[in-house]
């Protein structure tokens, strides 16, 4: 029993012993605040490896954006490199229609009892034989003619320049074809004028 009282003193002596030196130390050396700190580090560490996350993954979304784009860009340039083969004659193929024209004309324009006359069959078949070669060019560069006499009009291919009354044919229907319309591969390239059949009043 003694000795323990003996011993308090003794023990409020290092309390305040040690209090005292730990009146100089700062803050955030003391063992008091050490559990606290080890938090607060912690909770940085936590934070700064959360805002890294949020960063790597704006940047593998950034990536995947990029690849996309150049993708849509590869793309639209093929695009654009096979349209210019399949459309580089289309000016050329538009002017020259008007030489197919006058040739279909000129045949036309030869009525059919004089087809026989022997001085003017040499004359016919070279006109026949250049139109069939204008026709095989056509083909080759993908450019056909549109069908038009005895079709529905279609606005997208036909260009509709009268009606005509008539009972031989539906409304709406082509029954005369004033000019050949063209197609270059899928696109216009010329309508073709026609005539449209309505009811006769």
């Amino acid at each position: 029993m003694n000795d323990d009282k003996m011993k308090e003193p003794q023990d409020n002596a290092v309390d305040e012993e040690v209090a005292r030196e730990m009146e100089g130390v700062p803050e955030h050396l003391r063992d008091d605040g050490g559990e606290d700190e080890a938090d607060n580090a912690d909770d940085a560490l936590e934070q700064a490896l959360e805002s890294l996350r949020g960063d790597l993954e704006a940047a593998k979304q950034d990536a995947l954006y990029a690849r996309a784009e150049t993708q849509n860009v590869r793309r639209r340039m093929e695009k654009d490199v096979q349209d210019a083969r399949n459309y580089a004659a289309t000016g050329f193929a538009r002017d020259i229609l008007s030489v197919a024209d006058n040739l279909g004309r000129a045949l036309d324009a030869i009525p059919a009892e004089q087809r026989e006359d022997e001085k003017l069959k040499g004359f016919i078949a070279g006109i026949e034989a250049t139109q069939r070669e204008l026709e095989k060019v056509f083909n080759q560069n993908g450019i056909t003619r549109i069908a038009a006499k005895g079709m529905p009009l279609d606005p997208n291919q036909h260009q509709a320049m009268m009606e005509i009354p008539t009972e031989d044919a539906e409304p709406g229907t082509i029954v005369q074809e004033m000019q050949a319309g063209y197609m270059i591969k899928d696109r216009l390239l010329r309508p073709a004028m026609v005539g449209v059949a309505k009811k006769p009043d």
